[in-house]
């Protein structure tokens, strides 16, 4: 019997799988993380890639407004950040700065959440304006994307003098990647610009997947739209499985991207044989903190598991689902077909709320069974939304074998949201 644990909400799930079903467990590689995290933020910082060093655009500006992640990603602020205000600083002492938490459509990050995630020190002393891309007084007008939808972005982020952001770099599974543009759109865009961009006919669109940024729609609007803001500067990370920073870009919005992207690519690519059942997982607090987020990690067993198979999903959910219309749209539904027939038919500016994730969810509902081990979420819920659901690892091996039959061949990954898998045919 073969053991694999794998990371749920903030402690593992362990699933116990018979030898001859066993197909293996498939993790990116990863290089060590650095010994001296914040270092390693400085060292990049000292070496920006196509562009001036930050304290050298700092010297020009009056002000400078920092996008910074929400509470949704385990981007490493605690070491980014102090290093980003001391370089702004040491530039320009009377630089005025703002820290602008890029939310996107998500509830508005708490006080609790920024202690969390910058220390007591920035959190009580640091100018900190929590983005929200309903209130039309945050917003401000820039012109068309390049689909024909609005741009409207945070007048912060358009009206200061220097605009610079962090992030960190993974596959993502509509964008290609996370990072670098993404910080303007969706970050800190008005929900109308967030809604055009993840349209169905974007999300359908075979280059919007994990891994894939040439001819991807979602990410030419992206481009655009951290163009059209000003974005001058990026300090990235990628990460490893415990959210450790392995290596730190910084430098021009896109050359510094490119450069994450490129080490992140070598790391995520994983070829997994074809499976009945694929195990996976969104890698643990806080990406698995609802049943939204969780879509992300269900795409990449999606990759390799067979037509009619089963996905297992490992994800703490303890934020519910996620979302209102996410949630709505999938308990109201008649069928996965009838919200991919609904959601195609929606123009490009009609888009509705959490579309775009409903719409991924049905795509894999439509061709897989799922069963969500989610010990911290309602199983009621879960139900209701169309997924089923286990009370232990156990159970959910169970009903998968049930499915699938007792030779039923199981794969494992780990880090759903950090790989970009391909299938191998066995």
């Amino acid at each position: 019997m073969i053991e694999t644990a794998v990371p749920c909400h903030k402690s593992q799930a362990v699933f116990r799988i018979p030898d001859e079903n066993y197909l293996g467990s498939f993790a990116p590689s990863s290089e060590p993380a650095a010994q001296d995290p914040a270092g390693e933020v400085r060292r990049a910082l000292k070496n920006p890639i196509g562009s001036k060093p930050l304290r050298e655009l700092a010297a020009a500006a009056r002000n400078c407004v920092i996008i910074c992640s929400d509470h949704t990603r385990p981007v490493p602020s605690r070491h980014i950040i102090p290093a980003m205000l001391e370089e702004l600083r040491a530039g320009n002492p009377e630089i005025d700065i703002t820290l602008l938490i890029a939310t996107g459509c998500h509830r508005e990050t708490t006080r609790e959440e920024l202690i969390g995630k910058f220390g007591e020190e920035i959190a009580a002393h640091e100018k900190i304006v929590i983005h929200d891309s309903r209130d039309d007084s945050m917003l401000k007008d820039a012109g068309l994307l390049p689909s024909g939808g609005r741009l409207i972005l945070n007048r912060l982020a358009l009206e200061t003098d220097l605009l610079v952001a962090e992030g960190f770099i993974e596959p993502h599974f509509f964008a290609g990647f996370s990072g670098g543009r993404k910080s303007i759109l969706p970050g800190v865009a008005s929900r109308e610009t967030v809604l055009a961009n993840h349209c169905a006919e974007f999300i359908a669109d075979p280059h919007a997947r994990t891994g894939i940024l040439e001819n991807n729609p979602i990410h030419r609007d992206m481009v655009y739209a951290a163009e059209r803001a000003g974005l001058r500067f990026i300090v990235n990370t990628v990460i490893d499985a415990e959210k450790r920073i392995v290596r730190a870009f910084a430098g021009d919005t896109e050359a510094a991207h490119a450069a994450g992207v490129e080490f992140c690519r070598k790391q995520a690519n994983i070829e997994v044989p074809e499976a009945d059942i694929v195990i996976t997982t969104n890698g643990g607090y806080p990406l698995d903190m609802n049943v939204y987020q969780s879509v992300k990690g269900m795409t990449a067993a999606e990759a390799v598991c067979r037509k009619g198979g089963v996905i297992i999903m490992a994800s703490g959910c303890s934020d519910g689902h996620g979302g209102e219309s996410f949630y709505k749209a999938l308990s109201e539904a008649e069928s996965p077909e009838s919200i991919l027939s609904e959601a195609i038919k929606r123009p490009r500016n009609a888009t509705v709320p959490d579309q775009w994730q409903y719409q991924i969810l049905a795509r894999i509902l439509k061709d897989f069974k799922v069963i969500m081990y989610a010990p911290e979420c309602p199983q009621e819920m879960l139900r209701a939304m169309k997924l089923d659901t286990a009370s232990s690892p156990e159970e959910a091996l169970e009903k998968a074998f049930a499915q699938c039959g007792a030779k039923a061949k199981v794969a494992v990954i780990p880090e759903g949201v950090s790989v970009i898998p391909v299938k191998k045919i066995r």
